[in-house]
C-alpha cells in the first residue's frame, strides 16, 4: 500500500499509520510524486520547500 503524509507529503510504502519522517497522518488520496536525489542543488525541491532526499506527493487530499 502507498500513502503519502498530509503534513510533509512524504510518500510512504509500508502498512505503517503515521508518517515516519514527521508523525503526521497518512493518506491514500494523494496526487503525483517527485523524488528528490540531492535536495541541495535541486530547484525544484526549493520551490516546494523540501530539504530531504525522498518521494514526495504533489498533492494530498
Amino acid at each position: 500500500m502507498t500513502t503519502a503524509c498530509k503534513e510533509c507529503r512524504y510518500i510512504v510504502e509500508t502498512k505503517e499509520k503515521k508518517c515516519p519522517r514527521c508523525g503526521g497522518e497518512l493518506t491514500e488520496k494523494f496526487a503525483g510524486m517527485i523524488v528528490i536525489l540531492d535536495p541541495e542543488r535541486s530547484e525544484v525541491a526549493k520551490v516546494i520547500d523540501i530539504n530531504v532526499k525522498g518521494k514526495f506527493a504533489i498533492r494530498v487530499k
